[in-house]
């Protein structure tokens, strides 16, 4: 309980984190009981100093439960549009406060009131527009948290290539691994103009163990500091025909060699006191997915694996977070024999997993794949749960693979 309150309140002011307590409260214990609980008679509510009752009231609690639920969320992830909802936010209360004792008192006295009533929360929306920066987006300082060299495993092409030239975009120097060499050497060649850092090349294939070998010998020399364990791929269609090689394979690449790998590099980032470990997961690993079934198993392992490093290395000082991306605008399509259909642009992907990294011990990119994946294994049973999917994966599923 210490380290998740140290979690939840580190670094920010002491009348911030205040701030999000009594946001909590309202979002979570308040509103739900002035929802659900209070009678309708007894209702009251005020927007800009205006004052609602009964049926009116439970209407205009409805936005007053997102904007406490979202102050919320924006304090604890540190969001960047919190710089400006904050004070806007204390500024609105303020004025409302005025209007209301203004109303309520009437007169010149009513004004006075009002304006002394409202001073705390005006001193609030002052404070909050002055700390602004608290709020703004930070460098993610690879080098200086990490050490020199980072490596990322399935970097010939989407997240992986742009997880490298993001990594190196930020000053490390970057193993690119895959088995693809002609892609990596136009990647390295890419990355030491674009950024002057160093890049090693090395081609290894990680669905067998002499591959998974051969990679860490050829990072045996070298401190690192970042392992980022991208190499995966899917494979869509019914479960009895698809090719059991091919799904030893897929298991082989997106259970197996992450766990060798971050066993590996891991005790050295543990022994030197600092380091990172960076799995790219799937919003499939959150859900049973018929027709995508051991590709969301295998991301499912990942996940569960990734967040409990997360709370057993972080006293040696080494950060771990699960990346997990919805549908991305990559070849993993095309690999893993889906129908086309629209993904997130992969830079934004990327970026959101770097960020996350000494922050959260996973992080599930785009609010829809938030909320589906939340809806998924939270609010419904498992068997509608399951049935849903399976329609949503009929769709980008070809027919002779159903």
């Amino acid at each position: 309980m210490r380290e998740w309150l140290y979690d939840v309140f580190r670094e920010r002011p002491w009348w911030m984190s205040a701030t999000m307590i009594f946001c909590a409260w309202m979002a979570f214990v308040y509103v739900p009981w002035d929802l659900f609980v209070k009678p309708v008679a007894r209702d009251e509510e005020i927007w800009f100093g205006i004052e609602f009752r009964g049926l009116l009231a439970k209407l205009a609690a409805l936005p007053h439960w997102f904007v406490y639920g979202a102050a919320v969320h924006g304090f604890r992830r540190r969001r960047p549009w919190m710089a400006i909802w904050a004070p806007a936010y204390a500024a609105q209360v303020a004025f409302s406060i005025f209007v209301w004792k203004a109303l309520e008192t009437g007169g010149l006295t009513g004004i006075v009131f009002g304006f002394l009533f409202a001073l705390p929360m005006t001193g609030l929306a002052y404070a909050f527009w002055s700390r602004r920066d608290y709020f703004a987006p930070r460098p993610l300082g690879l080098v200086a948290r990490y050490g020199d060299w980072a490596l990322v495993t399935g970097a010939s092409s989407g997240i992986g290539a742009e997880l490298a030239r993001q990594i190196a975009a930020d000053g490390m120097s970057v193993v690119l691994s895959a088995r693809r060499g002609d892609r990596l050497s136009r990647l390295a060649e890419e990355i030491e103009k674009a950024s002057g850092v160093a890049t090693r090349v090395v081609v290894a294939d990680l669905s067998e163990r002499d591959g998974q070998a051969a990679l860490l010998d050829g990072v045996d020399d070298l401190e690192i500091g970042l392992l980022v364990n991208n190499a995966g791929f899917g494979y869509q269609g019914r479960f009895d025909l698809q090719d059991g090689e091919r799904l030893r394979r897929l298991v082989a690449v997106n259970c197996e060699a992450p766990l060798v790998l971050t066993h590996a590099l891991a005790r050295r980032m543990c022994e030197r006191g600092r380091g990172a470990v960076l799995f790219t997961g799937s919003a499939s690993g959150h859900q049973p997915l018929p027709l995508h079934a051991v590709y969301a198993a295998s991301k499912a392992f990942g996940l569960i694996l990734g967040e409990s490093l997360w709370g057993e290395l972080r006293a040696a000082n080494v950060d771990v977070t699960v990346l997990e991306p919805g549908s991305t605008q990559t070849e993993f399509h095309a690999v893993a024999g889906e129908l086309p259909h629209p993904g997130a642009e992969v830079e934004g992907v990327a970026r959101a997993g770097l960020e996350a990294l000494g922050q959260q011990p996973s992080i599930l990119v785009g609010w829809y794949n938030w909320l589906r994946s939340n809806v998924a294994s939270r609010l419904l049973t498992r068997p509608v749960a399951i049935h849903a999917a399976h329609a949503l994966m009929k769709k980008q599923t070809p027919e002779d693979m159903r």
